[in-house]
């Protein structure tokens, strides 16, 4: 099982040709940024070397790290909730998708994270680390060291065939190689643009910010957007309809986390502060018309739900201090998040009843049990179009209803 260690708001991260020392403080500043009982573990980061496919990732292809079978992944029965559609999670390194009764592992290289599904759920978007070696000066010498590299692959949603890497974490500059940082890559409605946070690509003049990716072409778009440095960004979503993408920008408020969700508009390739400091990890609801965020304090972490065009806050779902990551419902009746008991991270469900925004929360039930799962990596959510109802248009952003950015920025 998965040790956790509590969610966050943290930023990016390490320039490469950063001395030991450097390292050591930017290390403690971040440190400082977790905001007290806020989750987030391990477990991700794995053997590295990639998955014994013979595509190129890296290390033996021989060798393949494999996980514990299915079977300890522990589904609750779905005679006591029935969720349609799939599920899908990180466990050890892993990726892994429920459906039903049962939950099968699609990836076995032991590491893999941050999964996402590609609109159609026919494949799935993670993120693979491998071991490499990179050349990078340090006090004016040309060094070798070990890279862990971040890359953004592809796989079909029910494990058949070899992961395809989309997005290289490995870059040469000027013949000196080193390796990006990538983090939670997240596919446009469209199937076209690819979000992420990352310093491609170049590392040692970026921080880890929100940028975009092109499938069809192959190039990528770092737009200017405000950040605090070192703390860059992160928590990618976009809306259903792909005109609109919620991204965090990460700030302090002395030694403690501040972190603020903006809102991209993809039409003006602009941004603004939707949310006041405090809330993180965005999701859309199906309809557009609500945001569910993680919400931290000094009292921990819990789920809420925003309003989307003003993101004022409508609804707390959770009050235990130790729930993050939601994900909607595709049929918009529930939301789905990762909870932290003790050390262990299990998927937990909570459903609403009424209309909204004036909902109840219904219930709230466990959807696997102590099964460890990766807190670092958020849950996604895929039904089948022909199960969906008929989606409701969207609203449009007022322009002047989210807070001021002089009363959101850190």
């Amino acid at each position: 099982m998965t040790r956790a260690s509590p969610p966050r708001s943290i930023g990016p991260i390490l320039a490469p040709g950063l001395s030991v020392i450097g390292l050591i403080i930017v290390a403690l500043i971040t440190l400082s940024l977790i905001n007290g009982n806020v989750p987030f573990t391990g477990g991700s980061t794995g053997a590295g070397g990639g998955n014994g496919d013979g595509n190129g990732d890296g290390g033996d292809p021989g060798v393949v790290a494999e996980t514990p079978a299915p079977s300890n992944v522990v589904i609750v029965p779905d005679d006591v909730v029935t969720i349609p559609g799939s599920i899908l999670y990180a466990k050890a390194g892993n990726i892994w998708v429920q459906s039903g009764k049962s939950a099968h592992q699609v990836t076995t290289g032991g590491s893999d994270s941050m999964p996402s599904w590609s609109p159609d759920g026919t494949s799935i978007f993670f993120i693979r680390t491998t071991e490499d070696v990179g050349r990078w000066p340090s006090g004016g010498v040309l060094r070798e060291y070990q890279m862990s590299v971040p890359s953004v692959m592809q796989v079909a949603s029910d494990g058949s065939g070899n992961a395809r890497k989309v997005v290289n974490g490995k870059v040469n500059i000027g013949g000196q190689t080193w390796h990006a940082w990538i983090r939670e890559p997240v596919l446009s409605p469209d199937g076209h643009t690819l979000a992420m946070v990352s310093d491609r690509p170049n590392p040692s003049r970026s921080n880890v910010v929100l940028q975009f990716y092109d499938i069809d072409s192959g190039k990528s778009k770092v737009p200017n957007l405000p950040e605090t440095p070192p703390l860059g960004h992160q928590d990618p979503s976009w809306r259903p309809d792909g005109k609109f993408l919620l991204y965090v920008r990460n700030g302090r408020n002395g030694t403690k986390g501040a972190p603020v969700i903006y809102r991209w508009d993809a039409a003006k390739a602009q941004a603004k502060v939707f949310t006041t400091p405090g809330y993180l990890e965005p999701a859309y609801s199906p309809d557009g018309r609500f945001v569910a965020a993680t919400k931290t304090s000094s009292f921990g972490n819990d789920i809420v739900i925003l309003d989307a065009t003003t993101g004022r806050e409508l609804k707390r779902v959770t009050d235990d201090g130790a729930s993050w990551a939601p994900v909607w419902s595709p049929l918009g009746d529930s939301i789905a998040f990762l909870h932290l008991r003790g050390q262990i991270v299990d998927l937990k469900l909570a459903q609403l009843e009424g209309e909204a925004p004036d909902w109840s929360v219904k219930d709230i039930m466990d959807l696997t049990e102590v099964s460890g799962l990766d807190g670092e990596s958020r849950p996604g959510w895929f039904v089948p179009a022909d199960q969906l109802p008929t989606p409701t248009p969207a609203p449009t952003p007022a322009a002047d209803s989210s807070p001021s950015a002089s009363a959101a920025a850190p």
